[in-house]
């Protein structure tokens, strides 16, 4: 363990080996953060809906077909796809997504072998027009699964491709695109140089006939520069797959929102969990680093556990440019710690931080996660002890943090491994036994009673 570096997975996942402990909200460790997007309105959106190419030869598929015999499978027979494809002009492959879609829809209804007429209504409001479209995606990223673009590398990473594209609104160059689907492949399948030399040579063509069928879905479209972007209704659509993924894709409303809070106010809404990192890089960016990190450690230096991880989360934001406000935390009980950690990690000189240390700040991170939810408590950055979890828990007595005692109850009632409720319970008992001693510095600031 480097002398100030701490990591909260570490901490959970020491907590986890023996036992889950439920007052703390599971985190998705690979959610990512977006940039915020202007969306179109609604209204604007559900009018170009019928006009994507892929929605508007479904519908058109739908209207031939009427009432027709299918395979066993629920696609057309065979003489009456090859009609179809004749008398529409679609090729084999854009049909049968033609077809899926109209099927998964509501457009056809599939019973006892016919297809006919489907349920959904050609009139929809406008937020029926667009779960519709948001139902049409969904139906081409799952055939990604299968087989969509005729790519297998592109198939692969066509939702990682979607994501780069969306974070990217002035468009990527497709000779860009080809060496991000590259590099991914690699890493993710490590398949030899021999066929990466090979995927390099095949891959350019491939990238441009999967494109074409992108922009046949709706999804992308070619800017005056020559470059790939999202259509409007695309940044719609990937926007709320993202979401659904459980990221972090905000919109310029969304973000705009806290950009004006003071840092009370900001500190308030990321302990009740209502505010996202990309919420937090637009605070930032509207007030000089020096001020936000002074303005964010005078609310920590006095506040709670949870107000120290969401200060905390917020300070590791920033750059050796809020070192000055960093480096006078050190003379404060409750930050200074956390400020030694700050500075060793940006390659500053720091004082060394002590086992003890080390232990306070994983009781204070633990303590945070009881005053956090959500997001919030995501957000918050805390020590790796280095030992085993009873071996923690019984060091913690001797502290002098606030919140000890919450800590060791929190462990005694909610872990599931019988040998750390005991050293918790003993634990907590000596802490007890302790509190008519006279309050150090650290005790006397900034307690907090919970429960």
């Amino acid at each position: 363990m480097a002398n100030n570096v701490f990591d909260l997975a570490e901490l959970r996942k020491l907590i986890d080996e023996q036992a889950d402990v439920p007052v703390r909200v599971p985190v998705d460790r690979e959610a990512l953060t977006f940039p915020p997007v202007l969306l179109a309105p609604d209204a604007e959106l559900a009018r170009q809906v019928p006009a994507v190419p892929l929605v508007a030869d479904a519908i058109r598929l739908a209207t031939w077909t009427g009432s027709r015999a299918v395979t066993s499978e629920g696609f057309l027979l065979e003489p009456d796809a090859a009609a179809a494809a004749k008398e529409l002009g679609l090729i084999p492959s854009r049909l049968r997504l033609g077809w899926i879609v109209a099927v998964n829809t509501g457009l056809l209804r599939i019973q006892r072998g016919t297809a006919s007429r489907g349920p959904l209504s050609l009139q929809l409001a406008v937020e029926a027009t667009l779960e519709f479209w948001d139902g049409v995606v969904m139906d081409v990223l799952d055939r990604a699964d299968t087989g969509l673009t005729g790519s297998t590398v592109v198939d692969g990473h066509l939702a990682e491709m979607l994501a780069t594209i969306y974070s990217v609104r002035s468009g990527v160059a497709i000779a860009n695109l080809a060496r991000g689907l590259l590099q991914s492949h690699e890493v993710a399948c490590d398949p030899g140089q021999a066929t990466m030399r090979r995927l390099a040579a095949t891959l350019p063509s491939e990238l441009l006939e999967a494109l074409s069928l992108l922009t046949y879905c709706g999804l992308v479209e070619q800017t005056a520069a020559g470059r790939t972007a999202l259509t409007p209704l695309g940044v719609w659509a990937v926007r709320r797959d993202l979401l659904r993924e459980g990221h972090d894709a905000p919109t310029a409303a969304e973000v705009e929102v806290f950009a004006d809070l003071t840092a009370e106010q900001l500190v308030e809404e990321l302990v009740r969990g209502k505010v996202t990192q990309s919420a937090v890089a637009g605070w930032l960016e509207r007030r000089p680093p020096e001020q936000a990190a002074a303005d964010l450690i005078r609310i920590a230096a006095s506040g709670t556990a949870g107000q120290r991880g969401a200060v905390g989360a917020v300070l590791e934001e920033l750059g050796p440019e809020a070192e000055s406000p960093l480096r006078q935390a050190l003379d404060l009980p409750l930050m200074r710690r956390y400020a030694a950690s700050w500075l060793h990690i940006r390659d500053l000189e720091a004082p060394a931080l002590s086992s003890d240390d080390h232990t306070w700040i994983a009781v204070d991170s633990l303590a945070a996660l009881l005053h956090m939810s959500g997001q919030g408590a995501a957000r918050i950055d805390a020590p790796e002890p280095g030992e085993d979890l009873i071996k923690l828990v019984a060091e913690m007595p001797g502290l002098g943090h606030p919140d000890t005692i919450a800590v060791l109850d929190m462990l005694a009632t909610a872990h599931d491994d019988e040998a750390v409720v005991r050293a918790a319970r003993k634990a907590a008992m000596k802490a007890r036994s302790l509190v008519h001693l006279t309050p150090g510095p650290d005790e006397a600031r900034g307690s907090t009673k919970l429960g």
